[in-house]
């Protein structure tokens, strides 16, 4: 059995829609860690179904971490004037621009990654991996390579205030609590 109490705490903690919340739960079985799983998969179908959405408004957001030596720098887009005014959509940004002057992210996507960045890396960790045995090399030397690419794609890093998500699936979950496409377009780092 659901309960109102068990719905908000689970609104209060996703920010999704009270009957999508309803929903998981039920499906769930009243287990709240459950529903989580399913708002998640629910939240990166919604994200994909708005994907071809033209972005039309926005925000910028700055962090200037206390010491005043590091500064992170986004740009959010959504669709509408009204999510961009949207005083927890603006918030979003914000957080995120914390986590690019924490975790200092030096690409996007994984499609932002230039040919030659990902040559100098490969190179880099083929010298390490020359001492291995020569059948499990290659296996190795992708497993660095992509955990390489893990610490410098924003979408594919653990958010730095719960590493429990990913960067893009914050991103889904904001797209469907929203109702808009929700997109990353810009962000720099600067430090002292």
């Amino acid at each position: 059995m659901v309960t109102i109490d068990d719905i908000k705490q689970l609104r209060d903690e996703t920010g999704v829609s009270i009957m999508q919340c309803k929903k998981a739960l039920e499906e769930a079985g009243g287990d709240m860690e459950k529903a989580k799983v399913i708002l998640r998969k629910i939240s990166a179908s919604v994200a994909k179904k708005k994907s071809d959405r033209e972005l039309g408004a926005g925000v910028v957001q700055a962090y200037v971490h206390v010491n005043n030596a590091v500064c992170g720098v986004v740009i959010l887009n959504c669709e509408t004037d009204f999510v961009a005014k949207n005083e927890e959509f603006v918030r979003f940004a914000y957080e995120l621009a914390m986590h690019v002057a924490a975790m200092a992210p030096t690409y996007i996507k994984s499609e932002d990654v230039k040919e030659e960045d990902l040559k100098a890396a490969r190179e880099v960790f083929e010298e390490e991996v020359a001492d291995k045995p020569e059948e499990m090399r290659e296996k190795i030397l992708e497993g660095k390579i992509k955990s390489y690419l893990k610490d410098k794609v924003m979408m594919d890093q653990k958010f730095v205030k719960d590493d429990s998500k990913t960067i893009a699936e914050l991103i889904d979950e904001a797209t469907q609590k929203f109702g808009e496409r929700i997109e990353i377009t810009s962000f720099e780092r600067f430090s002292v």
